[in-house]
């Protein structure tokens, strides 16, 4: 592994790049590492248009496919995240639980969930409009962790 370090004069915020041919345990370690020295907050660059932002990954609600894009939601934006799923399963912190096929969803953003016993149930979301389908599957899976994570237990 190459480390190298480039003093930018005028730069507002210090910015990490880590570049890989894969995504693997000691890149994800690596990026948890310097994640937390940034006082806990973590990070993720995600695209609008021709622009790339850099979110705080507690200001996403869910993350779905679209077609072939991977899109991630916020209480009023959506971006385009250059991640495949399976790879923000393992990048995200224990408050994102994958809840469909396509779907991963932040547990501390989730309002209610109206449940269908014949088809996807419904999750909303605190603070906004959004919606977000829970797979029959994925349901049981979900309201255990909910109810740990909201009592406490």
């Amino acid at each position: 592994m190459k480390v190298k370090i480039e003093i930018e004069e005028g730069l507002e915020e210090e910015e990490v790049v880590i570049r890989c041919g894969s995504l693997n345990d000691s890149v994800v370690s690596l990026q948890n590492f310097i994640s937390k020295q940034n006082n806990g907050k973590r990070y993720l660059a995600l695209t609008a248009g021709e622009t790339e932002y850099y979110v705080p990954l507690e200001d996403i609600y869910f993350f779905e496919t679209e077609g072939r894009e991977i899109r991630a939601h916020t209480a009023e934006q959506i971006f385009v995240c250059s991640y495949r799923l399976y790879e923000l399963e393992e990048l995200l912190p224990g408050s994102f639980m994958r809840i469909s096929k396509s779907t991963i969803a932040n547990l501390d953003h989730i309002y209610s969930i109206t449940r269908n016993l014949t088809a996807s149930s419904e999750v909303e979301f605190v603070g906004s409009k959004k919606k977000a389908l829970v797979s029959r599957s994925y349901y049981k899976a979900l309201v255990e962790r909910l109810n740990v994570k909201k009592l406490g237990l």
